[in-house]
């Protein structure tokens, strides 16, 4: 009897975003009875450890991607790391290839890790990034981009291909690739009816210094007002602390299900306007109010987009305050982009 396909799924670790959402695909893999072996580096691959104890792991080498403390210098730096990036995808390349000639793997799913695929088995790279945003160079770092997307078998977008989507034109191009399917968002969360415990939910993630200087930005602002606040660090660590200040209680980190209940306990969320992010909060039909990273461009068309369409409120994080709150109420929310995904279809491919 022939064993199962063992398919290899490998985020990026920018942020957490990119692991949380490959945890449905994961789920439902295991599901379809696949074996899966997940592989990552830094937070995002503890994170799976944590989520899917029971799953083989790898470690793959770090791009070590961070911010700059002032987001105009984001894209100089960046440039400035493409010799250790290209470097980190030779050596991932290496990697994939001893996994698939020692027979380990059947099939590769890559969230935006490029040297994580391998001609020898179907190889899925997963991004809502078609459009690379980078200011006066965009047309240059999306062509690059997808000319890297050519190079897998297919390309899951995590959106909707309708005009009405969560993306916009970062995922969506005026004449599609071959290889592209929209597959639906993705989301490790679902919307339960639940008693409101928080007043504000202050969710952080995403690259130091940006992500400490938020929590800074935050706790300056909502410390000692009259609002009940659950601070998530998103600092993913061994284990899980907790304190309470005044009103507010930090957690370092939440795994899923916690995560989860905090959010349909929440009356409304305050993060970055990150993609996955976007994503949890549509599934769970919340109210938010965003804050993009500085220089990180995708997360300012991102908040723009929305704000625009009158679904959620943003401002930049220097101009941040507790007062700007006030505006969520006149913003409709996140709704309306609940879809099924098909994975039965999605992973015949394997």
């Amino acid at each position: 009897m022939p064993k199962n396909k063992t398919i290899l799924v490998a985020p990026l670790h920018w942020g957490l975003g990119h692991a949380t959402r490959c945890m449905p695909i994961i789920n439902a893999l295991l599901a379809y009875d696949f074996n899966v072996i997940v592989a990552s580096d830094g937070g995002a691959l503890l994170l799976l450890q944590k989520e899917f104890p029971q799953l083989e792991s790898i470690e793959l080498p770090s791009y070590n991607i961070t911010y700059p403390k002032k987001g105009a210098n984001f894209k100089r730096k960046f440039l400035l790391k493409l010799p250790t990036i290209q470097q980190t995808i030779t050596s991932e390349k290496k990697m994939i290839a001893t996994l698939v000639s020692e027979g380990k793997i059947d099939g590769i799913i890559s969230d935006n890790r490029f040297g994580v695929r391998n001609k020898k088995v179907p190889s899925v790279y997963i991004t809502h990034q078609l459009n690379v945003l980078s200011g006066k160079t965009t047309r240059v770092s999306s062509k690059l981009h997808q000319n890297v997307i050519t190079k897998f078998d297919a390309c899951w977008v995590p959106d909707v291909a309708a005009p009405v989507n969560l993306s916009g034109k970062l995922g969506h191009l005026e004449k599609d690739l071959l290889n592209t399917k929209y597959i639906g968002p993705l989301s490790r969360m679902v919307k339960h009816e639940r008693a409101i415990k928080y007043d504000i939910l202050a969710l952080l993630s995403g690259p130091e210094p940006q992500r400490s200087l938020l929590e800074e930005k935050l706790l300056t602002e909502l410390k000692g007002s009259d609002k009940e606040v659950l601070l998530v660090q998103g600092m993913m660590e061994k284990t899980q602390k907790r304190s309470v200040s005044e009103n507010i209680t930090i957690v370092n980190f939440m795994l899923s299900t916690e995560l989860e209940h905090a959010i349909n306990e929440s009356e409304l969320v305050v993060s970055r306007s990150g993609y996955t992010t976007i994503m949890d909060l549509a599934n769970l039909e919340k109210k938010a109010f965003f804050i993009p990273t500085p220089g990180q461009y995708e997360q300012e068309y991102l908040a723009k987009k929305l704000k625009q369409q009158g679904i959620v409120p943003s401002c930049k994080q220097k101009n941040f305050s507790v007062k700007k709150l006030d505006k969520v109420i006149t913003y409709k929310g996140l709704s309306g982009f609940n879809v099924e995904q098909d994975f039965e279809k999605l992973f015949s491919l394997f």
